[in-house]
């Protein structure tokens, strides 16, 4: 899988993004964030150019990638909701928001086969007061119940 972009290649985005932060230190999470905001994911062919230009193993790299929840190995959806799995949110129903995603056929980290929805989990949105909380493209939702869930799974995310 080749992302497109201006030089046709994964990896002219990838090294344009190290060149970009070529002389930071600790450049390497920096660089994948840059390379998933322009190709919406971190594609395995980019490991191999991030290694190269980070002189780190595959491995090395891999490992990073695979370690932080944020990164993603293919695109997400159409539209990406988030459902905060902290204590706060917990304590106030969360765990009945992922049953209810898994019903509609969405574990935490999957996407709908037509690609119009992936869901992911976190674990704080920075919104306890108001769990549990989701966010939906975006846009931050408190008191989150399933209907409401339902509605955002199914892209209706107006207030």
């Amino acid at each position: 899988m080749t992302v497109g972009v201006d030089d046709g290649s994964v990896e002219g985005v990838v090294r344009r993004a190290a060149a970009a932060h070529r002389d930071h230190r600790g450049a390497l999470l920096p660089v994948l964030h840059a390379v998933q905001a322009e190709l919406g994911c971190v594609p395995q062919e980019a490991i191999a150019v991030l290694a190269d230009a980070f002189n780190l193993s595959r491995a090395d790299v891999h490992g990073v990638v695979t370690f932080y929840h944020d990164f993603r190995r293919e695109p997400a959806g159409r539209t990406l909701v988030r459902i905060c799995r902290a204590e706060a949110c917990q304590a106030l129903g969360a765990e009945r928001l992922v049953a209810c995603a898994r019903e509609a056929g969405l574990a935490p980290g999957e996407t709908r086969a037509d690609g119009a929805v992936t869901v992911e989990q976190v674990f704080c949105l920075g919104n306890c007061a108001l769990g549990p909380s989701v966010e939906a493209d975006g846009r931050l939702y408190g008191r989150v119940d399933p209907a409401r869930l339902g509605a955002l799974l199914d892209g209706r995310t107006s207030s």
